[in-house]
């Protein structure tokens, strides 16, 4: 872990963006920093800061959030595929 590290992903949670890490957080000895940076700061910034230690759940909590993101947005039913041909887009 890094200051360099924890300072650019400050800057991705600040910018909207969900941020995992993973080796340790500087603010966990803190209970108020470490709730608003895991949890308050969403509703200021739109980002917040992910902590797990293994690569898996870092995956998994990256694609939990992406898909509660993508339900509120609405575009998590599958549609059908239509398959066009050349003349289709023409008569659009």
């Amino acid at each position: 872990m890094s200051e360099k590290a924890i300072a650019i992903g400050q800057y991705f949670v600040a910018s909207g963006v969900f941020t995992v890490f993973g080796v340790t957080f500087p603010t966990l000895g803190s209970k108020e920093l470490t709730d608003y940076l895991f949890k308050g700061i969403e509703e200021d910034f739109g980002g917040k800061w992910g902590f797990t230690r293994g690569p898996y759940e870092m995956a998994h909590m990256m694609i939990s959030h992406i898909d509660k993101k993508r339900a509120a947005l609405g575009i998590d039913v599958a549609k059908e595929r239509v398959l066009m041909d050349m003349a289709d887009p023409r008569e659009m």
